[in-house]
């Protein structure tokens, strides 16, 4: 079985995190560069994982001030 995606493995983290209560709705991610540090990836690579949890409808984007948990 092929590894996952550094994307995938990220967004699932941040499910995770969701799905645990860890981050409750209205709660702001950490930011790209943020999350590129913790990940030891690029900016391209957080961004796919974030549109992947806008695509379910975990987060949604505010322009200018973040990404934040989505109500349920």
């Amino acid at each position: 079985m092929p590894a996952k995606a550094k994307w995938a493995l990220i967004a699932d983290g941040i499910r995770a995190q969701i799905q645990s209560g860890e981050l409750a709705p209205g709660d702001k991610l950490p930011s790209t560069s943020e999350l590129c540090r913790q990940h030891d990836v690029s900016a391209i690579v957080v961004r796919q994982a974030i549109n992947a949890l806008k695509i379910e409808g975990l987060v949604e984007g505010v322009g200018g001030v973040g990404v934040f948990v989505a109500e349920r």
